[in-house]
């Protein structure tokens, strides 16, 4: 018998990006790409040069948008991703960029080839949302 994993549901997404631990290493990738990526200059340059926060805020608020601890707000407050980056003109161009960040570093991680699929298609989704120019 062929058991799907439904991922959405309950702490099933935290759980297959390895909890904690696995997006700490998933967030450590995404923003080595950014400094790595000719195409991702833009989006790294709306950054600061020391991504630590950067880091931490991303990893935190991946925790609880996968429905694991809510660490972000525990520390943060609440969010709202649009209004939180209201401040940088984000286009396609830097969506597209922050998404190819986000792909390549999903293709080295260990996780479930349809958890990477499933993960990246939710994530263009708060990804359009911020976008405020064309």
């Amino acid at each position: 018998m062929t058991t799907t994993r439904v991922y959405g549901i309950g702490d099933a997404s935290f759980q297959a990006v390895g909890g904690e631990d696995g997006l700490h290493q998933l967030v450590d990738d995404f923003y080595t790409l950014m400094d790595t990526l000719p195409e991702a200059a833009e989006i790294r340059r709306l950054h600061p040069a020391d991504l630590t926060l950067s880091r931490d805020k991303l990893w935190r608020f991946l925790c609880g948008w996968l429905n694991g601890p809510k660490l972000y707000q525990e520390k943060y407050g609440q969010n709202s991703i649009p209004r939180m980056h209201q401040h940088l003109a984000i286009g396609s161009a830097e969506r597209d960029a922050w998404l190819l960040c986000m792909q390549r570093a999903l293709a080295q991680q260990p996780f479930a080839q349809g958890f990477k699929e499933y993960l990246l298609f939710e994530l263009s989704k708060p990804a359009e949302r911020v976008r405020n120019r064309d």
